[in-house]
């Protein structure tokens, strides 16, 4: 029973890292209908970044804020010079994203270098709990939390404030809400960097728990992040914390009890769901 509860907690605090790049990408397909395949980028940048100001200050809190900040100034710069010339455009966007991904992974290795960092948590989250004879991790609990507490928080935007109705009226009909006197443009931005915000924190809260970070970790968690988008429904919030979860938990499994499948199991799944569901388990027809 032990070995499964350590499974599962570890599937999910990996589907809730995921979920943090994931719901970034998927607001922004949502409602800007760009594919961005530089938000790795943006996850590796909030990783090195948030780090690094843990180091200088020795604390973490300081460290994610740092990372959130990095992320959210990333994404103005992103979308205003690298985005806004191609939009409407999705072979455009491939190719100008998939550059940006390579430099934004390339300045990386020149400003903290080639080789891999180590990164611990701080001391009042290093550890485990003991509970009924099983182990609990604090940094999985810690991850899981913040995962779900940043799904709540963005659900209530979405829902319940004025911001967040915009931002589903635009999802549904960009034009319609433009033509309300709303600025669409402004949407765009505040939504863009919401999520490059999103994805820098999943990268600072990477580093402690894979114990390393490299610069080429924006590519391994954005296929990933993908994979998720696509299982989930592609412009589906909701859709993409479940298929994180998913993804997370399978992913936990498989390297557990069959290894040799733990690389393969997400493209595996992610191709039934679109043999049996092409818009994804929770996306709409069309």
């Amino acid at each position: 029973m032990d070995l499964i509860i350590n499974l599962t907690l570890n599937g999910l605090a990996t589907g809730m890292l995921i979920f943090l790049l994931a719901a970034g990408l998927t607001l922004i397909f949502g409602l800007m209908d760009v594919l961005n395949f530089a938000h790795g980028g943006l996850f590796a940048w909030g990783a090195y970044s948030g780090l690094w100001i843990y180091s200088q200050t020795n604390s973490f809190i300081i460290g994610i804020l740092g990372a959130v900040l990095t992320g959210f100034l990333l994404g103005i710069i992103t979308e205003r010079w690298i985005i806004k010339p191609v939009y409407g455009n999705h072979v455009q966007q491939i190719l100008i994203t998939l550059g940006l991904m390579l430099v934004l992974s390339e300045m990386l290795k020149v400003i903290w270098g080639p080789n891999q960092i180590t990164a611990s948590p701080p001391n009042y989250l290093k550890g485990s709990w003991e509970l009924g004879g099983v182990i609990i991790i604090k940094y999985r609990v810690f991850i899981i939390f913040v995962g779900f507490l940043i799904f709540a928080g963005v659900q209530y935007v979405l829902k319940k404030t004025k911001i967040g109705l915009v931002v589903r009226a635009g999802v549904m009909n960009k034009e319609m809400v433009q033509a309300l006197g709303i600025n669409i443009q402004r949407v765009f931005m505040f939504v863009f960097m919401i999520g490059a915000g999103m994805a820098a924190l999943g990268g600072v809260l990477l580093g402690p728990y894979s114990g390393v970070i490299h610069a080429g970790m924006g590519m391994e968690f954005a296929i990933l992040a993908f994979i998720v988008v696509v299982i989930g429904g592609m412009g589906n919030f909701k859709g993409s914390v479940l298929a994180a979860i998913l993804v997370g938990l399978s992913g936990s499994f498989m390297a557990y009890y069959v290894p040799d499948l733990s690389l393969a199991v997400n493209m595996l799944l992610m191709a039934i769901v679109l043999i049996i569901r092409p818009q994804g388990l929770f996306g709409a027809r069309g």
